[in-house]
């Protein structure tokens, strides 16, 4: 009996082995393709900074992988691109390349341009170039370091509530905030050389918000664009730059609420470039034929938001009714907080004839500075309270747009499609959501390949993705109020992300 069982093990081991040398025998040479299409909508007014979508083919003549870069918002859902454009796209490549549609790995920039509206036949268009185009290639893989163009937009307050900078509403006073999250400065890169040595194509991930915008409102491709259109000006004449988007959730450009300069992009741009050049130059590339694709469907919990609802609109009635009346309007509150800024002790008029009216005992102009100060504490006071209110009313229209879909859907569950890559040494997992910076930087820690990478805005969109911490705050910042999950999504994601990766 153990003789015919080794004699079955020793069996299987030798076809298994025989597997694995066929696989290796059948497994050539990696040969890559590159091309990229202008997708921008030209009817929709000027544009500064062309949006493009980016299609890179790589293939060991038994896997073949797309990655395709799109300027666009998201993949579905919100924006210019449609929720029918993933499948579209898939299966006409399925069609046309025998591409497996699992296969096709579709991320967005998260610029906020306006695409074209053929932009899925020109994203097919841009992969049946690259794949026309394939030659060999060597593969080369780094980091770089770019701190100076993004900021964490979480505020942690003193009450522990959690605040966000956006445009939608105004922050919380000064006092109020106690710190700041943390940012991810690495750019993961993928290099792939041509065996002569000139670059065909480089892929860089990097977790950051591209809203920046340009002066005058432009259609425009934003930070990463920019960035893209350095990398390719400064290496091989058709070297094509794919970004490909991090954990950018709760990262912004820096200074986004500045008003005293111009919103423009492409300096922000011009830096996240240089920054990936001058990390490209270090990379070495070399022969490794190493490519592995996996993809993979889960469930996650969707979230109730039914009693933080009830909640936020009892505090809502709450500051409504602390709203009281005030002498003053903004004719007359400006000009009043700025002459009692200006002089403390004699904003009324000069200080002689607060001196002459002092010497003959006489109060009228302290007693008009002590009623002038109160109106002016009363109107601040309201100011904050319709902050308070803006901010909650922004939150609150989101949950409850959230929470109607979830009640008129009937699951409560939410698919969500990962996809596993690795192309030599250069590891990605992506998400379909807006994954916030501390989740990208847990997972690269734990991840057992190094360097690991992390990508959202994949394959569809899911709206915000906070960590299990964040959403305790729903309601407090954007990230947790333009959320569908759960705050048990994270363990159940982090863990199947971690086992993907370990397969790679």
């Amino acid at each position: 009996m153990v003789n015919n069982m080794k004699t079955v093990l020793s069996r299987t081991l030798a076809i298994a082995l025989c597997a694995c040398l066929t696989d290796a025998a059948h497994a050539g040479q990696l040969r890559a393709g590159v091309a990229k299409v202008d997708i921008t909508r030209v009817d929709a007014g000027p544009v500064h900074g062309r949006l493009h979508a980016r299609a890179l083919v790589v293939t060991d003549d038994i896997t073949t992988t797309v990655i395709v870069s799109v300027d666009a918002v998201a993949i579905g859902e919100i924006g210019p691109i449609g929720n029918d454009y993933l499948g579209n796209v898939r299966s006409q490549l399925k069609k046309d390349l025998n591409i497996e549609p699992t296969n096709v790995m579709i991320n967005a920039s998260h610029c906020h341009g306006i695409v074209c509206q053929d932009v899925d036949a020109r994203t097919v268009q841009a992969v049946k170039e690259a794949a026309a185009s394939l030659v060999p290639v060597h593969v080369g893989v780094g980091s770089g370091h770019e701190d100076r163009i993004m900021e964490n937009r979480r505020l942690k307050l003193q009450s522990g509530r959690e605040a966000d900078v956006r445009h939608a509403y105004s922050l919380p006073a000064d006092e109020e905030v106690a710190e700041v999250g943390p940012v991810d400065p690495e750019i993961g890169i993928l290099r792939l050389d041509r065996l002569d040595g000139r670059t065909l194509a480089v892929l860089y991930n990097f977790a950051c918000h591209p809203i920046q915008g340009v002066p005058g409102g432009l259609n425009t491709s934003d930070i990463t664009g920019f960035a893209s259109q350095v990398i390719e000006d400064n290496l091989s004449d058709d070297t094509v730059a794919l970004f490909v988007q991090g954990c950018g959730g709760d990262i912004n450009p820096v200074f986004y609420k500045d008003v005293d300069h111009p919103r423009n992009a492409e300096p922000l741009g011009n830096m996240l470039g240089l920054s990936t050049l001058k990390a490209l130059r270090k990379i070495e590339s070399r022969e490794d034929n190493r490519l592995t694709v996996l993809n993979q469907v889960i469930e996650l919990p969707r979230a109730d938001l039914a009693e933080r609802i009830s909640l936020m609109e009892t505090e809502r009635e709450r500051l409504l009714r602390s709203l009281r009346g005030t002498s003053l309007s903004l004719k007359t509150f400006l000009p009043l907080v700025v002459k009692y800024n200006l002089s403390e002790e004699f904003p009324s008029y000069y200080s002689h004839r607060y001196l002459h009216d002092d010497q003959l005992g006489r109060q009228d102009l302290r007693h008009l500075d002590a009623e002038n100060r109160r109106h002016i504490a009363s109107y601040i006071r309201n100011i904050y309270t319709m902050e308070q209110l803006t901010r909650l009313q922004t939150n609150l229209r989101l949950l409850v747009k959230h929470q109607a879909h979830y009640v008129a859907g009937g699951k409560r569950t939410v698919d969500a499609e990962l996809v596993g890559l690795r192309i030599g040494s250069f590891s990605l997992l992506t998400f379909p959501g807006e994954l916030t910076v501390r989740i990208g930087l847990g997972l690269k820690a734990r991840s057992a390949q190094k360097p690991t990478f992390i990508a959202g805005y994949t394959n569809g969109y899911l709206y915000y993705a906070p960590t299990a911490e964040q959403l305790r705050n729903v309601g407090g910042a954007q990230e947790d109020s333009d959320c569908l999950l759960a705050p048990e999504w994270q363990a159940i994601f982090e863990a199947k992300a971690l086992q993907m990766l370990s397969k790679l």
